[in-house]
């Protein structure tokens, strides 16, 4: 299975972070949603990713493998 993120506003409602954006800054992009081939390669792009995102307007993510949420609800707040 592949390994990806689902993107979600505060409430778990799914974001897509190019849309939020780009009504919010057209000439910024937000990191494209990738699919991968293991979970480490997935948390690890999360950890090089998650500003961005986060500025693109999405609040938390869920990690999924093929369909199956693996955790989630995990916010992009930065920590205090």
């Amino acid at each position: 299975m592949a390994w990806t993120w689902r993107y979600e506003a505060e409430g778990g409602a799914p974001v897509d972070p190019a849309e939020a954006l780009a009504a919010e800054a057209p000439a910024a992009e937000a990191p494209a949603a990738e699919a991968f081939p293991t979970q480490a390669d997935a948390e690890t792009w999360l950890g090089e990713n998650w500003r961005e995102l986060r500025h693109a307007g999405v609040f938390q993510v869920s990690l999924l493998d093929g369909e199956r949420v693996v955790y989630g609800g995990m916010s992009l707040s930065a920590p205090d």
